[in-house]
């Protein structure tokens, strides 16, 4: 039976401008791959409305979860919760159980929950919160979309309260044999072993080092014995 099927939406202009550096895709991908679901795709959008609701709408269609990081903080640029209240048709709007969460935190650091930070407890109605223990600030849940933030200290905390919700499957399992050989040398027998094995994954991650080359070969999957018969066959076929 196949792994359930998950993507990810990732927002904003400092990612597609190259002032950050985007972190989550990399952490989510190793989680859901030790839980055994399948990332199979990741959208990165601008901080754009239309953008954001058109996105968010056909991976929730086409995938089984969707995880989206970035915008939901107390700036004006954080339009996210709205973009996903749009495009499940819900209202939003500043709720209890959320407002309170951030009164008792602010009080307890003397600090005024002013307009701003109250942003950060707008909840499309409907959805439920994802607990966050780093800053508070909670993120939600509705339907099959999990919405998290950016910061990757608050993402992994939220992914953290997210995944014993989330039914998984069979862990993906790999293997790997470093040849040094280029690929264009290996690339045909790879392929036959590939066709041979076509319940695996077969990638081949070229290096250079100092003057030495080759490839990296990994085999993928989720059958433990099968992976093992395929790396048995990949060594002898390419015997250094």
């Amino acid at each position: 039976m196949a792994n359930p099927t998950a993507a990810m939406l990732v927002i904003g202009d400092e990612i597609l401008s190259g002032r950050t550096r985007d972190a989550n895709m990399h952490y989510l991908a190793g989680e859901f791959t030790k839980l055994g679901i399948d990332l199979r795709e990741v959208r990165i959008v601008s901080d754009d409305r239309q953008a954001i609701i058109d996105a968010l709408n056909a991976l929730r269609q086409q995938y089984g979860t969707v995880v989206t990081s970035g915008g939901i903080g107390p700036t004006h640029d954080d339009i996210t919760a709205d973009c996903v209240a749009a495009a499940f048709g819900v209202n939003i709007d500043v709720r209890d159980d959320a407002r309170a969460l951030l009164a008792a935190h602010y009080e307890r650091q003397g600090t005024e929950l002013n307009t701003a930070r109250l942003r950060m407890a707008r909840i499309p109605d409907g959805a439920t919160l994802i607990d966050n223990p780093v800053s508070v600030a909670p993120g939600f849940t509705i339907g099959n979309v999990h919405v998290m933030a950016g910061v990757p200290s608050v993402f992994q905390a939220m992914v953290a309260s997210v995944l014993p919700t989330l039914t998984g499957g069979a862990p993906l399992l790999s293997q790997t044999l470093r040849v040094y050989r280029g690929e264009g040398d290996i690339a045909g027998p790879l392929g036959e072993l590939a066709n041979t094995y076509d319940d695996l994954q077969f990638g081949s991650y070229p290096f250079q080092k100092d003057g030495v080359y080759g490839a990296n070969i990994v085999v993928r999957g989720t059958d433990g014995a099968r992976v093992d018969a395929a790396m048995a066959e990949l060594s002898a076929l390419f015997a250094q």
